[in-house]
């Protein structure tokens, strides 16, 4: 193997890792502004939902649009402009005035991540083998987790003695060294489908359509108008799929799941994993800070010890699925989640103790065993020119399982709680929505290892 492709290799890994890394480093950061945020915004336990939600919307979007482009014009271009859009929707955000604009920069922010989400992976897969990808999927994952450990605890003493404004901004100094190193990972357009490349706009509309329309009427419930708005998303999606089949160049290819069991199943369970975890940081935030009125670093420190924990152990995970069926480990990742959220519905009412946190470590073990081996058969089920739709996919099948875990948070605050502004008199109610939250996700996660269990064997 040639020195300049061991150096290509590093610096491609490199870039990705540290956008991996910055990115979750202000997202976990935010997070624990938001009751922060609500309060100086007057913002309603329902409306509470729409700091991450806004966010999750526009990444779920626009991510199998950026990955249809990605394969086509370049991946490394693609990465170069969600770079930039992130780093100035960050500072349009860290000036927000309101909650409508803070939002509305939320938004942005989303359309920046969509491209690096549709972009990443397929850089990592691009230049590393078969027998390498789990080791090097491992590691940019170990730092995504590592952004998220990092920023509870930095943004929660950020908080504290500076502003909240402050954690939107936090990765803008790595964001610069990204786009210094970036001119050093090789170009890789696919010139040769340029020509015979149609944008499928129909298919587009279609789908950001009915991810508009999915956000809203969750987020009404349960008044009468979100009813209209969730049966207008079920024709609008079948009509996204009808079209997908039959167009050329749709804008996610459904037919990329006919008989890919493994595909198919690995992006179920990695919906099912991501719906019933990803709401944490919302969930934890809240109790924390509302329920068990802790300071925003000490909550945030509780915060880190998830995906601390994650980081330690995706890297090791990524690894042994080289060698170890992803399905085993995956498997066994999700029956530990699913066991250690059924157990924090049920400690949620007690104190903050040493038991507590240990399932929150708990939960951080079961993540790591599935996420590493689940994107590994992923990426391994497809062929090397399908890698950008393969990891568009993938993003999208976990991004829309980070929304519908928002989604969850929306419904439980919406039946139980209400459009109130989260003051004392309610915290009885916010305890049992929290309790029913998990409770929900501990049954999302078996749902899960159903799936994972039965997807087949890669090795072999």
């Amino acid at each position: 193997m040639s020195e300049r492709h061991l150096s290509e290799k590093s610096t491609v890994l490199l870039v990705v890792c540290l956008s991996a890394f910055s990115m979750p480093v202000m997202l976990s950061a935010t997070n624990v502004a938001i009751p922060i945020v609500a309060n100086e915004f007057s913002l309603s336990a329902t409306q509470i939902a729409w700091i991450p939600m806004s966010y999750l919307m526009a990444s779920v979007m626009f991510v199998l649009i950026f990955g249809s482009l990605a394969d086509v014009f370049g991946k490394k271009k693609i990465f170069l402009v969600g770079i930039l859009v992130l780093f100035f929707s960050s500072i349009f955000v860290a000036f927000a005035n309101s909650g409508t604009v803070l939002m509305l920069g939320r938004f942005l922010q989303g359309v920046g991540a969509a491209m690096l989400y549709a972009t990443q992976t397929a850089l990592v897969s691009s230049v590393y083998p078969a027998k390498e990808r789990g080791k090097a999927i491992g590691i940019t994952l170990s730092a995504v987790y590592l952004g998220l450990a990092v920023g509870p605890s930095l943004g929660g003493i950020i908080m504290e003695y500076l502003s909240w404004r402050l954690n939107f901004v936090l990765h803008l100094p790595l964001a610069l060294i990204i786009l210094v190193l970036l001119h050093k990972v090789p170009n890789d357009s696919e010139s040769k489908l340029l020509e015979e490349f149609k944008f499928d706009k129909t298919g587009a509309s279609l789908y950001t359509a009915s991810i508009v329309l999915l956000c809203f009427g969750v987020s009404s419930l349960p008044n009468s108008n979100s009813l209209v708005l969730l049966s207008l998303f079920l024709i609008t999606v079948a009509l996204f799929v009808s079209h997908s089949l039959k167009h050329s160049f749709p804008i996610w290819n459904l037919r990329i799941f006919r008989n890919n069991k493994m595909l198919t199943k690995s992006c179920l369970a990695s919906y099912m994993m991501y719906s019933a975890t990803y709401s944490n940081v919302v969930i934890l935030s809240l109790y924390l800070q509302d329920l068990k009125q802790l300071s925003a670093s000490q909550a945030g420190l509780i915060m880190s010890l998830q995906p601390a924990t994650m980081a330690i152990l995706s890297s090791v995970s990524g690894k042994l699925s080289d060698v170890i069926e992803p399905r085993l480990l995956a498997t066994l990742g999700m029956l530990i989640a699913s066991c250690s959220l059924f157990t924090l519905s049920v400690l949620a009412s007690s104190d903050v103790s040493i038991y507590f946190i240990a399932v929150l470590v708990l939960v951080g073990i079961g993540f790591s065993l599935f996420s590493s081996p689940n994107t590994n058969a992923i990426m391994s089920s497809v062929a090397r020119e399908n890698y950008g739709l393969a990891a568009s996919t993938a993003a999208s099948t976990r991004n829309l399982g980070q929304l519908s875990s928002i989604f969850l948070v929306s419904f439980s605050m919406s039946f139980i709680v209400g459009d109130q502004l989260i003051t004392r008199e309610i915290f009885p109610s916010l305890l049992e929505a929290i309790e029913l939250s998990f409770l929900i996700a501990g049954s999302l996660c078996m749902l899960g290892a159903i799936l994972s269990a039965t997807r087949g064997k890669m090795h072999g």
